[in-house]
């Protein structure tokens, strides 16, 4: 009887391991399946790690650039506006590759998926065809411009940072060192989540384009971001008008906890 027991366990526990693994299969080949899948939305989304993500889209880190664009410009004779920097070195990568896996993102940055993922609703997406009658919906994996702005907008201002001219212009005036003024000033810096905040300023200590690639050297857009005023060391107590408007923290999802700042 005992035995009878056994083999009956055996079986049901093949039965089950097999029907769970048709399960999985099937959910990972259907598109469906996948695309109503709870880590795509809120709140699943919000620690999903980078193996959860490239486990479906390992796809998008690697693809590679064009040998030659449709043009007939090969990518070999030509730069990208993002080689136009020191601190990018090597072929032409992709924008993913570019976030995600090349030596300098590796060195400073530490982004991850839902940096700027932060998830989507089949629901609230538009449709395909296009119809113009419908424009309430937002497009498919649709990013929220402001996080990019972060890296990529404009040189703040430089009268208010009391520089003569723009920093293509003024850099050498300043030995071409941001750090030479922002030693003191401003000094707490790059305290998010998806920034090495150390090495960015052991890097820019040694490399001014380490600094400017983020605050205008890559911009996108012609406004600046205008970043949190991070309380520092000496910092005035009169708040200039201009930084009125100003939060005094990152947003809640890039902040890091407090025991895990980093002290410079």
């Amino acid at each position: 009887m005992k035995r009878y027991y056994l083999l009956l366990t055996l079986l049901l526990l093949s039965i089950f391991t097999i029907t769970t693994q048709a399960a999985e299969k099937s959910i990972h080949k259907d598109y469906q399946h996948a695309q109503w899948d709870p880590i795509h939305f809120q709140p699943a989304i919000a620690t999903a790690s980078n193996e959860q993500c490239l486990g479906c889209h390992q796809e998008i880190l690697d693809r590679q650039v064009l040998i030659k664009s449709p043009a007939g410009i090969t990518a070999e004779s030509t730069k990208a506006w993002y080689q136009t920097l020191t601190t990018y070195e090597g072929a032409q990568q992709t924008f993913h590759q570019r976030h995600l896996s090349s030596d300098f993102s590796n060195q400073v940055m530490n982004m991850q998926c839902i940096t700027c993922h932060e998830g989507n609703n089949p629901r609230e997406e538009a449709i395909i065809p296009p119809d113009q009658n419908q424009t309430q919906f937002t497009l498919r994996k649709s990013v929220n411009p402001e996080t990019c702005l972060m890296c990529h907008g404009n040189f703040p201002d430089y009268v208010r940072m009391g520089l003569p001219s723009h920093w293509n212009e003024s850099r050498d005036i300043f030995q071409n060192n941001c750090l030479l003024c922002h030693a003191g000033i401003r000094n707490n810096r790059h305290q998010v989540n998806f920034l090495k905040a150390e090495a960015i300023e052991k890097a820019g200590k040694e490399n001014a384009d380490v600094c400017f690639g983020c605050h205008g050297g890559r911009q996108w857009y012609r406004i600046s971001y205008p970043y949190p005023r991070h309380a520092w060391e000496g910092m005035a107590k009169e708040i200039p008008d201009w930084a009125k408007e100003r939060p005094t923290e990152s947003h809640p999802r890039f902040q890091i906890p407090a025991n895990k700042i980093s002290k410079k």
